[in-house]
């Protein structure tokens, strides 16, 4: 646990400081962060960005900073202009259960006595929003920055321009696709099989810039219609079970889609499926049905060589086709990962 307590909060002079605050304290790797002072709107602005962005972040304001410090069972770091230097304290403490205390006006003699350390990020006069932001990145090493936070609206890194994606809402957790997995009858094996997919759909996922948390759930759900039958419409029969849950419509459709490089309607019609398309077309469906295809053997070149043993010369050239995008997509060849 990571807390930040925030002293001397002013309404409303602070208010807007105090949410840079809590918005760096979220997204570098903090918890939950405590005000002093009573402020329900800051309140709201903080749970909002937390509800749209998504994490497992807290705001409490009105807390009673001396017994919140009294009770405080872990450690007490103190951010100042004139405490120890930041380099020499971090190697002594640990980074878990830290309170980190940060002032807004002079903050009261007696926080330097209870505090475990008095450490200073630089001493020259600059802003508690940036000395919170270099400690929590210093004490973690950037990894929070990496996170996802898995909230309705995500930013899509670009070079030019914004490129903001709002999620399908209800999208279930690994624990709800892992339930559903074993509901539906399938084994081990399977199981097993799922959580590389899955694995290997989130990391070209982040490298091409699709939906990580749509792609790790649909890779983790791809091949749920084996609990039913291992015939090449588990893709079908896994979308119809997905369905039948009330699952999103969109993981369903990752799951239908997920075979080979996908089934085009006259194949479909001749092995005795619905007569439509089952080729993936959004950038998550394609990942998910080709982390399905690598995940085994991990060749491009071998699986096309065993695709055209079968005959199935027209699809081994959807599979390489969409082996290339993919690869262009990601900057890299697929077959290095």
């Amino acid at each position: 646990m990571i807390s930040v307590l925030r002293l001397g909060h002013r309404i409303p002079r602070d208010r807007r400081i105090t949410t840079h605050v809590a918005l760096v304290a979220r997204a570098f790797g903090a918890d939950c962060v405590l005000v002093s002072t009573k402020d329900s709107v800051l309140e709201r602005s903080v749970r909002n960005v937390v509800e749209r962005f998504g994490g497992d972040f807290h705001i409490s304001t009105g807390v009673n900073w001396r017994r919140t410090l009294k009770e405080w069972q872990g450690t007490i770091v103190h951010l100042t202009m004139y405490g120890e230097r930041l380099k020499d304290a971090l190697p002594k403490m640990g980074k878990k259960d830290l309170m980190i205390v940060i002032g807004g006006e002079k903050v009261p003699p007696e926080v330097y006595d209870v505090a475990d350390f008095n450490v200073s990020v630089g001493n020259q006069p600059h802003s508690e929003v940036a000395a919170l932001a270099v400690f929590l990145d210093r004490l973690l090493e950037g990894q929070p920055l990496e996170r996802e936070f898995e909230g309705r609206m995500r930013i899509v890194p670009s070079e030019k321009g914004k490129n903001v994606v709002e999620r399908p809402a209800g999208l279930p957790s690994r624990k709800d696709c892992l339930k559903a997995l074993r509901e539906a009858g399938c084994d081990r094996a399977v199981i097993e099989h799922c959580k590389r997919v899955s694995r290997l759909a989130r990391k070209i996922a982040s490298l091409c810039g699709a939906d990580e948390r749509l792609c790790e759930l649909g890779g983790l759900l791809h091949d749920i219609g084996r609990g039913r039958t291992h015939d090449v419409d588990h893709g079908h029969v896994g979308g119809q079970i997905l369905r039948e849950k009330d699952f999103p419509g969109v993981l369903a459709g990752i799951v239908e889609k997920h075979v080979g490089a996908g089934i085009v309607k006259d194949e479909a019609k001749e092995i005795g499926l619905p007569a439509r398309s089952y080729v993936p077309k959004t950038l998550e469906e394609r990942v998910v049905a080709h982390a399905d295809n690598l995940a085994e053997e991990g060749k491009i070149d071998v699986l096309i060589d065993q695709m055209k043993e079968r005959g199935l010369l027209t699809a081994a050239k959807r599979m390489r086709r969409l082996h290339d995008e993919l690869s262009e997509l990601c900057g890299m060849d697929l077959d290095d990962l």
